[in-house]
Formats: C-alpha cells, structure tokens, sequence
C-alpha cells in the first residue's frame, strides 16, 4: 500500500495521525531510522501524530537481535522530539515477519518487547512520567483469535492492525479490546 509520499503540510486539516517507518516504506523505498526521524520531527512540526513503527526482520528474530533492532529504531526515530509533544507519540511494534503472514508474535513476546525494550528507551527519552503516558501498540498478524492474548499484558496498549482491519473479523478484534 504504498503510503508515505504526502507531505505533512497538505493533510495537516485533514488527519490526526500519521504511520511512520512502516516495514514496506524501509524495504521498498530504503528508509532509514535517520529518515523516519525527519518525518517524526516533520510531523511535530504540523501537529500531527506519529505512529512509529518499528520491528525486526525473520532473519533478525531468529538470529536473537530483536532487542537491538528495536532499540535502534525506536531512539533512531525519536532523536529531537519535544518533552511536551512526546506524550501524544504512539510506538508500532510490528515485528516484520508477523506482517500479513498468518505468523504472530506470542502475547508474552509481545509484552517483553514492549515493556524490556521499547519503554526504557522512553525512559531514557523522556523519563519514567512521560514514558507512561506514550501509548505502545502490537502489529502483526493481529485476529479476533488472538487480540485478547496481545491485550491483556499490562504494556500492549492497544494493536495496530492491518488487513484484518478490511473483514469481518475486525469485529471481533474491535470487541476484544473493549474488554
């Protein structure tokens, strides 16, 4: 779905948030996290809120570096953001094996990426009070089969889903979050 080609400028009235560092825009179009910076900052500049996503590869996860990705993207990515706009930022981790795949992370996996790695680097941003406050999502192969899982641990604050978002499953995931 090639997104990412409309400057913040032209849909500043017209949007709230804004999806950033998207697995396809850096596989299809070579950004990096110095590039997904640039649009986080741009994004800040009119208002608009990023989700950031981040995530490691197949080959990444089975190689044991998905802390060490992730770390990198999310400080990669966050580097110049305001204390007073960084509360409103939302964090995407979408491991990028799991993207449509019919493959998900596990819930407990979920939660120890969320929680051991994406929130110390918020910490280490912008300190434990405004660290909180930044919301943390799941993406990957989310279903009303396995939402609940994703949703109940204490730091996945919601999910940030993809082609299930276009069947009739999304009720299901939609209620799952309700709960």
């Amino acid at each position: 779905a090639f997104t990412g080609e409309i400057a913040p400028a032209m849909v500043k009235e017209l949007c709230k948030y804004v999806i950033l560092g998207h697995s396809e825009r850096r596989q299809y179009f070579g950004e990096t996290d110095q590039t997904v910076n640039k649009r986080v900052l741009a994004a800040q500049k009119h208002a608009i809120i990023p989700i950031v996503c981040v995530g490691e590869t197949l080959d990444e996860n089975k190689s044991g570096q998905t802390a060490e990705v992730v770390r990198r993207q999310t400080l990669g990515a966050l580097q110049g953001v305001d204390a007073d706009f960084a509360p409103s930022l939302v964090i995407a981790y979408e491991p990028v094996w799991a993207i449509g795949t019919g493959l998900a992370s596990s819930g407990d996996n979920a939660q120890h990426v969320h929680g051991q790695v994406i929130r110390p680097v918020l910490v280490e941003l912008f300190g434990q009070e405004t660290a909180e406050k930044i919301r943390i999502l799941y993406g990957g192969s989310v279903t009303g089969a396995n939402a609940a899982e994703f949703f109940s641990q204490p730091d996945v604050d919601g999910a940030l889903v993809g082609g299930a978002s276009l069947k009739d499953d999304f009720i299901a995931i939609a209620q799952a979050a309700a709960a």
